[in-house]
């Protein structure tokens, strides 16, 4: 499973790189928005640091202007992957920038209906959001194990990005379910290690080193 980390905060995105651990980036318009300054510049810095796929998300909501949004956000860097949001002018935009040879990832799904859609457009990525279906109160890994088969019937080349992840349990159920990605917040990365036997044990190390004669 390859691990996104889904911020525009460049010192999270440059703290989580020095693990080892990213493969890339997922932004949307409430991050950038709360990094302020010129978004162009921002995706771009993101993408110098990652080196891999940065998702940039369009905010016009009328495909011809997605389409011309989308085309100017893959003009700032070839590691952009253009987000949008799994409507039906998002889809028609889907096809457009599929068409110019331009990477997308779709964003906002809620079902398998919808991921069943956008690979067949040629989605690069489908996003579905797991943890806002818990909140509802609905099963999101039932519904991202029917994505999973749905897209192996078929041999569709879109990878699931699993997104909207909570908590460490997520992130292994959805690679337990065949996720390909799993986009996580900054403070979940940071979960993913913790265990108080872990601490325990490491503290226990260190002091019967120091006991030694």
């Amino acid at each position: 499973m390859k691990f996104f980390i889904d911020t525009a905060n460049l010192d999270e995105i440059k703290r989580v790189k020095d693990m080892g651990l990213l493969d890339g980036v997922t932004t949307n318009p409430t991050l950038a928005a709360k990094e302020g300054g010129d978004f162009r510049k921002l995706i771009a810095s993101i993408c110098e640091v990652v080196q891999g796929p940065v998702s940039a998300e369009v905010v016009a909501t009328e495909a011809s202007k997605m389409v011309q949004e989308g085309k100017d956000l893959a003009s700032i860097s070839e590691h952009v992957v253009v987000k949008l949001p799994t409507t039906p002018d998002g889809v028609k935009a889907l096809s457009k920038l599929v068409e110019a040879g331009i990477r997308c990832n779709m964003t906002l799904v809620f079902q398998p209906i919808q991921a069943l859609v956008v690979a067949k457009v040629g989605a690069t990525y489908v996003s579905p959001f797991l943890g806002r279906l818990d909140d509802i109160g609905q099963d999101s890994m039932h519904m991202l194990q029917s994505c999973r088969t749905i897209y192996d019937n078929y041999d569709f080349d879109t990878q699931i990005l699993a997104a909207s992840l909570r908590h460490p349990l997520h992130v292994v159920q959805a690679a337990e379910m065949g996720a390909d990605v799993a986009t996580l917040p900054p403070a979940l990365f940071d979960k993913l290690l913790n265990h108080p036997l872990t601490d325990i044990g490491l503290e226990k190390f260190l002091a019967d080193w120091q006991k030694r004669a």
